[in-house]
């Protein structure tokens, strides 16, 4: 029987330092080691294991994994998670949000939640995500995603009716503005919202505070004057605090189904892609529509103080740069 304490010796105990070596090089900035010489490189265990071997010790790729694995350290990929510095009044705005729109609906007033879904390059691309095909025929695409000079690029808006859970796209093919936001606001409005809401005197918008309907661009102001001159209604503005986006409804009520629904598809047409939205359904009853919006809507539209100043803009007292309400001029 071999006596209490024989047999070989563990690396580490033979080589006090390699362990909190190893740690210095996988986190230098735990080791308190800016300076690293792994800092910006590939930390493979084979890179490990030759780093550990310049600073004198004894080792090899296989002991490097073992003792990664015995310092709790897995393969893991980066997560996101961070949106940037809160704002302190975050929370408050969700809830000024939250009772908002529950008081509209309850009085049946439109309440609508918009924004602009990632632009997408038409053609015959890779698409992320997988569907079912006859085994070993997947859909060949192009090896390079360079956009087509015909085809180029859509911009689908979406407009999201919290009320009735429904969804409009308003499908653009030239650039994403405060003009081509609220164009779509109008679309869905004189095709959808009027002859839902035939009563209604205001209109309730959620929005993210960036983008084209940043609560900051004076031409996503001025578009809404002017849809209220023309509609009568009396628009009401929600914006979701900085860094929030994927608080907005649209995200998780429409534009999350329509990535699963196209997830695999090459969108090899804009055809196919209006089709492939308006085929985006849920079990909970989520139906859409989507049209193609060929406008133009040129960028670096400057707004002077004068017109701006015609805006009959009232600010709410609680943040009144994130919540406003726009009536229609008298005149």
């Amino acid at each position: 029987m071999r006596k209490e304490g024989g047999g070989r010796k563990k690396n580490t105990e033979k080589d006090p330092t390699l362990q909190t070596d190893l740690e210095g090089l996988i986190e230098p900035a735990t080791r308190g080691d800016p300076e690293s010489p792994l800092k910006y490189t590939s930390k493979s265990i084979r890179v490990l294991e030759q780093e550990l071997e310049a600073r004198g010790h004894k080792t090899s790729h296989q002991l490097v994994a073992n003792l990664l694995h015995g310092m709790d350290y897995t393969l893991q990929a980066n997560k996101k998670t961070h949106e940037g510095a809160s704002h302190p009044d975050r929370n408050a705005q969700f809830e000024f949000i939250n009772r908002d729109v529950k008081k509209q609906l309850r009085v049946h007033e439109p309440v609508i939640s918009v924004d602009t879904k990632k632009k997408e390059l038409v053609g015959n691309f890779k698409n992320p995500g997988r569907q079912w095909r006859p085994k070993g025929k997947p859909h060949d695409v192009n090896m390079h995603d360079f956009a087509d000079d015909e085809l180029g690029k859509v911009i689908p808006y979406g407009v999201y009716d919290i009320d009735r859970n429904r969804g409009w796209v308003n499908l653009g093919i030239d650039n994403d503005t405060a003009e081509f936001a609220v164009e779509s606001i109008r679309r869905w409005w004189n095709k959808k919202g009027r002859r839902n809401y035939r009563n209604a005197k205001t209109l309730t918008i959620t929005a993210d505070s960036g983008g084209s309907n940043s609560y900051r661009t004076r031409l996503w102001k001025v578009e809404l004057q002017r849809f209220s001159n023309k509609t009568r209604l009396v628009i009401r503005v929600r914006h979701f605090p900085p860094g929030t986006s994927k608080w907005n409804k649209i995200e998780h009520r429409l534009f999350s189904f329509i990535s699963q629904n196209w997830r695999g598809k090459p969108l090899i047409t804009r055809a196919v892609i209006i089709n492939l939205i308006s085929a985006t359904k849920t079990q909970t009853g989520l139906k859409v529509e989507c049209v193609l919006d060929k406008g133009k809507y040129p960028t670096g539209v400057k707004i002077s103080d004068e017109q701006y100043s015609k805006i009959n803009l009232e600010r709410d007292s609680f943040h009144g740069d994130w919540n406003y309400v726009i009536s229609p001029n008298i005149n």
